[in-house]
C-alpha cells in the first residue's frame, strides 16, 4: 500500500466501539505514574502467548492509576491519540472494579476520566462517551453491587456520569457462564443504559447466543465464533446486531486461537453480511492505533479505498449515537471520501 493511501486511511473520518481506556496508556505515562505511586516497574514488553497472559499486563496498568488526577491524564492523552487518528467519536471502556474494591470511590474514577476528555474534546474536537464495563473475575455480586453505585451518581448526576451511556462485559471469558450476569444486565435496561459485552474473543459461539438472548445485548465485542453457528449468524445479520471487532489486536492478544491476520474470519464476517466494524481493542498495549489497523486490515484483505470507507460508515451505523450525530458524521465520511479519493486517483 502507498504512503498516500496509508495517510488517507489515518485521515478517513472514523468512529472507534471497542476501545479500553487503559489500554490506550502510554509507555511513558504509564512510567510516570508508576513512580508516582510508589508501585514496582512494568514489564519490559509487551508480548503476550495468550488472553490470560494479556490480562496480567493489563491489570498492571490499571494498578497505576491511584488518584483522580491520575484517570485525568489518561483519558486526556486518549482523547489526543484518537483525534490523530481521524477519529471524530469515540465509545470507549472503562473498568473500575479493581480501583472500587481498593477504596477509590467510583464518584472520583467518573469525575477523573471526565476532566480529561472535557480537556481532549475543547482540544481537538473529538468526543467521547463511556461504557461500564463489569469484571467478570469478580464475579455476578460485584456486577450487581457496582451497577447499584453507577445508578446512584446517575440518580444524583454527579460529574460525568452523563457520559455512560452504557455497560459491557470483559475480562476471562473461558469457564464463565455470561447468564449468570443477568440481574446486573437488567439493572442497567430499566435503567436506560446500552447493553454489549465481550464473547466470542476466548468462547464458543453459545456464549454470544446468551449474551444476546439472556442478557439483551444490543453489540458484541470481539464475536470471531459467531460464524461457528450459522442460524445465530443468519440471526445476527437479520437483527444487524453490530460486532465491534478488533483483528490485529486478537492476533496480538490470543495467537493461540488466532495466529495470524490472515487467518482472521473479519472478512468472512462481513462476507456472511454482519455488522462488522474495526477497532483497536487496547491499542498502546499492541502498539496500534486504528489508522494503522484500517492499513493492517486493506493490506491483508486486499480491500480497496472505496471497502475502507463502508467499513467506516458501519461503525458509525453501529454506534450508539442518535440519528442526527450519525447523520453528521456519514456526511463527514462522504466529504472525505469524495475529497481524499480525488487526490488518490
Amino acid at each position: 500500500m502507498s504512503q498516500s493511501l496509508r495517510d488517507a486511511l489515518t485521515r478517513l473520518p472514523k468512529v472507534e466501539l471497542h476501545v479500553h481506556l487503559e489500554g490506550t496508556m502510554l509507555s511513558d505515562t504509564l512510567l510516570e505514574l508508576a513512580h508516582k505511586n510508589g508501585i514496582a516497574a512494568p514489564p519490559q514488553s509487551y508480548s503476550y502467548e495468550n488472553l490470560t497472559g494479556f490480562l496480567d499486563v493489563f491489570w498492571f496498568v490499571q494498578s497505576v492509576l491511584r488518584t483522580r488526577e491520575d484517570w485525568a491524564m489518561l483519558a486526556y492523552e486518549s482523547v489526543l491519540q484518537a483525534a490523530s487518528n481521524g477519529v471524530v467519536y469515540n465509545e470507549v471502556f472503562f473498568t473500575p472494579a479493581r480501583h472500587m474494591r481498593g477504596g477509590m470511590a467510583l464518584g472520583d474514577i467518573v469525575a477523573g476520566i471526565d476532566d480529561g476528555l472535557s480537556a481532549g474534546e475543547h482540544e481537538t474536537g473529538t468526543t467521547t462517551r463511556l461504557i461500564y464495563d463489569i469484571d467478570r473475575e469478580f464475579g455476578p455480586a460485584a456486577a450487581v453491587e457496582q451497577m447499584e453505585i453507577l445508578l446512584d451518581l446517575r440518580c444524583r448526576n454527579t460529574q460525568g456520569v452523563g457520559r455512560v451511556i452504557g455497560i459491557g462485559m470483559d475480562s476471562t471469558e473461558r469457564n464463565v457462564d455470561p447468564a449468570t450476569f443477568a440481574t446486573a444486565y437488567a439493572m442497567a435496561s430499566k435503567a436506560g443504559l446500552r447493553r454489549t459485552a465481550h464473547q466470542g474473543e476466548d468462547s464458543p459461539a453459545a456464549a454470544i447466543r446468551v449474551a444476546l438472548d439472556v442478557l439483551g445485548c444490543e453489540r458484541i465485542d470481539h464475536g470471531i465464533t459467531i460464524l461457528d453457528d450459522p442460524v445465530l449468524t443468519k440471526s445476527a445479520v437479520d437483527r444487524q446486531i453490530a460486532l465491534t471487532v478488533c483483528p490485529s489486536a486478537n492476533v496480538r492478544i490470543n495467537p493461540d486461537r488466532c495466529p495470524a491476520l490472515s487467518e482472521h474470519p473479519f472478512p468472512k464476517m462481513r462476507e456472511a453480511g454482519l455488522l462488522a466494524t474495526l477497532n483497536t481493542d487496547d491499542p498502546a498495549l499492541t502498539e496500534l492505533s486504528l489508522g494503522l489497523e484500517y492499513t493492517n486490515v486493506a493490506n491483508a484483505y486486499g480491500y480497496e479505498w472505496k471497502t475502507m470507507v463502508q467499513i467506516a460508515s458501519d461503525g458509525v451505523t453501529a454506534s450508539w449515537l442518535d440519528g442526527d450525530d450519525k447523520h453528521r458524521i456519514h456526511g463527514l465520511i462522504d466529504a472525505a471520501d469524495a475529497s481524499i479519493n480525488g487526490a488518490l486517483a
